[in-house]
């Protein structure tokens, strides 16, 4: 009988390790995957079951959570939400997350591991923190003047300052409120059914994710190609270009909106004033492609790894051209294109002494107590030019608003510096034209230009020949800068 019992002990034994074993397997080994599964609702009402932090703008919330009393507890909420969803983006209980909701997500629900006081703690206790803060680099005021400018219009616009990198405004119109997506309810599916249905695409960002011809703003980075490649003795030299300019190897002929005579032979600073296309596709030419190529990568174009803290998408500038093809690229036709963001960034380029620093839309992220978890330095993004060169660009920007093309954004008692532009597009051209106007200004009393503005405006109900962007954009632009100044006492 002992001899029937000790066997039986064994198997039991044996079956208790294979069970403690087969345990260790499901908790330890089997655990990421478990979570991770799609079936396993445990995290999901986890993530839920506590208020989510806030998104802050100048140190007030833009958003809430709201308690529904549902499986899922907690819902975002947005405070003027079509105004600030270029910035926030959405969290959806049924969709995810996008733009800064998606990229300090970790902070916002709480799972960051920065969050927790003693190390690990999360890991093993499979403890939630309270969600954190995000203290954003927006001016609400910017922000309101550019969503009010923009008038529901196709558009876009983006204002950094020039010497941090901060970004003031991101607006994109039409837009949407994220709050309508924000649960799982039967009017959250029939809401975002609608957006992604909408011809006019509410939930695109136009003003990092959607790329445009620049058009004559684009002048600006010839023109730093010009003066560092030493292509013109001086800003005020006649470039000896025919009016009409035929493109090289071809018999097709360029010509201006503006007089021909006016342009032909124009020194660098007139045609920046009166943006002169022969000059520009002459003098880019003379450059050449690998010339062009390099001051338009120093600005951004070409770089696919632009986060602020959500990936922009990348600006280009073709690397392979024949020379007319160069010349056309070189007043912001052909093939390249660019994001307001991008073209705001070649703005504060110039402001900022030739130094671009890297544009970001975060300050800081904290504990739901204001501890700081962390902070954005400003970095500097690359040398673009000397800061002779940024100078002589500062001339000519403002030579375009006190005298040329960007009249409409003059501010009193301001130094503004601007470029105006027109990006054709349709079949052939015939579609009404997209206006463009990048912009600087500095204040009186301020040592350094204190703000750099991207406009642009797709549905711009302008004259084909109005080359300048400066009936439409070029006012929503000064609205902005207006708007920084006042708000940091300029």
């Amino acid at each position: 009988m002992t001899k029937y019992i000790r066997r039986a002990s064994v198997f039991c034994l044996i079956l208790l390790v294979a069970l403690l074993l087969n345990a260790a397997r499901i908790q330890v080994f089997e655990a990421p995957s478990l979570d991770d599964n799609s079936a396993n609702r445990r995290e999901t009402i986890q993530r839920y079951d506590q208020p989510r932090g806030d998104i802050l703008v100048q140190g007030k919330p833009i958003t809430g959570s709201e308690d529904t009393g549902e499986t899922y507890k907690y819902e975002r909420t947005y405070k003027n939400g079509p105004l600030y969803s270029p910035v926030t983006g959405y969290a959806s209980q049924t969709y995810g997350t996008t733009f800064v909701e998606s990229a300090e997500d970790d902070i916002l629900s709480g799972t960051d591991a920065m969050l927790s006081t003693v190390p690990f703690w999360n890991e093993i206790s499979r403890f939630q923190n309270p969600g954190g803060d995000v203290e954003t680099t927006i001016d609400a005021a910017a922000q309101k003047a550019a969503y009010d400018g923009l008038g529901g219009k196709k558009g876009a616009v983006a204002a950094i300052d020039p010497s941090t990198g901060k970004i003031l405004a991101l607006v994109s119109t039409p837009s949407y409120d994220p709050g309508d997506i924000a649960g799982t309810s039967q009017s959250d599916v029939d809401a975002w059914k609608k957006l992604n249905a909408s011809a006019s695409q509410p939930m695109l960002n136009r003003a990092i994710r959607e790329t445009y011809p620049p058009g004559s703003t684009f002048k600006i980075v010839t023109a730093a190609a010009v003066l560092e490649n030493n292509i013109v003795n001086g800003i005020t030299t006649a470039t000896d270009t025919p009016s009409p300019y035929t493109l090289p190897g071809t018999t097709t002929q360029l010509t201006n909106e503006s007089s021909s005579d006016a342009c032909e032979n124009a020194t660098l600073e007139y045609a920046m004033q009166v943006s002169c296309n022969t000059v520009f596709a002459n003098l880019g030419v003379q450059v050449g492609l690998d010339g062009m190529v390099a001051m338009a990568q120093n600005f951004g174009f070409n770089d696919t790894g632009v986060k602020i803290p959500m990936t922009a998408a990348k600006s280009n500038f073709d690397t392979d051209m024949n020379k007319s093809q160069l010349a056309l690229s070189s007043i912001g036709q052909f093939d390249t294109a660019a994001t307001p963001l991008q073209m705001a960034m070649v703005s504060a380029a110039v402001a900022n002494g030739g130094t671009l620093m890297y544009p970001h839309l975060v300050e800081k992220t904290t504990k739901n107590d204001g501890t700081t978890v962390s902070t954005t330095d400003n970095k500097s993004y690359k040398q673009v030019m000397s800061a002779y060169t940024a100078s002589q660009l500062q001339q000519m920007m403002v030579d375009v608003v006190t005298k040329g093309t960007g009249t409409n954004a003059r501010i009193d008692g301001v130094t503004v510096g601007g470029k105006t532009g027109t990006a054709q597009n349709g079949v052939n051209n015939r579609g009404t034209p997209y206006a463009w106007f990048i912009s600087y200004a500095q204040s009186a009393d301020a040592s350094t230009p204190q703000v750099a503005v991207a406009v642009v405006v797709e549905d711009a109900e302008a004259n084909r020949a109005d080359i300048s962007g400066g009936g439409s954009a070029a006012p929503i632009a000064r609205s902005v800068m207006e708007a920084v100044l006042n708000s940091s006492g300029g």
